[in-house]
């Protein structure tokens, strides 16, 4: 029985004691989805509470402080809670 001459050739499964043959272009990335989601939220709740503090206090160093400070206090509380 042939196969017709256009037909691609049927794949064999990937054999676990091949040495990784990825490109450089396939590398990993950086962060993991979950980190940037954890990241990004936070920057999100720290440039919320800097705006709230700014516009009460009309203070920029305040409110940057306080920026930086939900922002880290945020981190371990989202990683807990997106997992």
């Amino acid at each position: 029985m042939n196969r017709e001459p256009h037909t691609p050739a049927p794949a064999r499964p990937a054999s676990p004691s091949l040495p990784d043959t990825r490109r450089p272009s396939e590398t990993p990335p950086l962060l993991s989805t979950r980190a940037t989601v954890v990241f990004l939220a936070a920057g999100f709740i720290g440039v919320i509470m800097g705006g709230l503090m700014f516009l009460s206090e009309k203070s920029a160093p305040r409110a940057i402080v306080a920026g930086i400070a939900a922002a880290g206090a945020s981190i371990p509380v989202l990683h807990n809670l997106i997992g």
